[in-house]
């Protein structure tokens, strides 16, 4: 007796997409995808805060010159004779503050660099910031406000310091470049700070601290200036002058240079600005603030 063969059991039916599934998913890929790009961009946001907190919390102090024993400014020679007065030089471009570091141009700015860095010293300042350039923002419009304290407590004061001091500010405003400065009344409103001492422990006669953002715009500032030498001699007003203008040419973003006939230079024996001077100032202004590696 032959027997028939069953005929295979049917296979379950497969689930059907319906077109207005599919049209759904369609429209939350796009949702999904702008809370993931929000979420890892909160985190890169939150973690530039943190670094430029810590670059503002950290000032920067006058770095010490070749010799050990000179750490600030040494005041100047009472023998030595100020600089012959240089030309005036029309202010340098300068570039509108960006909070995009990624905006900077750095192959433009070694261009720029290499193009106007014969006769500065701007080769020495990025040699000893890592190839770093610090300036403060265009002041023009809204000066930086100085508050220059009083040293009247202190043994060997004359009330013409301070007019000492805010002659330094105007000759650095005057060099050529886009920044400004206005003396304050009150400490509180200042954007920098000239202090006073007797003297110093070590043998300097003037120290400045500045801080920066995480873009290398400086921010704040303060100056401190001696009254006296180490030693114990009384500074005159031609020395305190010298004294501040090497102290503000820190302020405003430069470093110290090996040429003696600089106000820069670490052992300072000019009591004006050179040529070299204004022209390292503003071959800086023209230029970005931050690093050029």
């Amino acid at each position: 007796m032959k027997r028939s063969k069953r005929p295979p059991p049917p296979e379950p039916p497969k689930p059907k997409v319906r077109a207005r599934e599919i049209f759904a998913i369609l429209l939350l890929l796009p949702v999904f995808g702008f809370v993931a790009w929000q979420v890892v961009d909160q985190k890169l946001d939150a973690d530039q805060e943190r670094a430029a907190a810590v670059m503002a919390a950290a000032p920067i102090e006058d770095l010490p010159p070749a010799e050990p024993a000179a750490r600030g400014t040494v005041a100047a020679a009472p023998d030595a004779a100020p600089a012959p007065p240089p030309p005036v030089f029309s202010a340098g471009s300068a570039e509108p503050r960006s909070a995009d570091p990624a905006a900077r141009d750095v192959a433009d700015i070694r261009h720029r660099l290499t193009l106007g860095e014969r006769g500065t010293y701007i080769g020495e300042i990025l040699l000893v910031r890592d190839s770093g350039l610090a300036r403060w923002p265009e002041r023009v419009v809204n000066p930086l406000r100085v508050w220059v304290a009083s040293g009247r407590a202190l043994d060997g004061w004359n009330p013409r310091y301070p007019d000492q001091v805010r002659q330094a500010f105007e000759t650095w405003s005057l060099a050529g470049v886009p920044v400004k400065f206005t003396f304050a009344r009150d400490s509180a409103d200042a954007d920098v700070i000239v202090q006073w001492v007797d003297r110093f422990e070590s043998p300097i006669t003037g120290r400045t601290l500045w801080s920066r953002d995480r873009n290398w715009w400086i921010v704040s500032g303060s100056l401190t200036l001696a009254l006296h030498h180490t030693g114990g001699e009384l500074l005159d007003e031609r020395a305190i002058h010298a004294i501040a203008l090497h102290e503000v040419g820190h302020l405003l973003g430069l470093d110290h240079c090996a040429d003696s006939s600089n106000i820069m230079t670490a052992r300072v024996r000019v009591h004006d600005l050179t040529n070299q001077d204004r022209a390292t100032i503003r071959l800086l202004y023209s230029l970005p603030p931050g690093s050029i590696k």
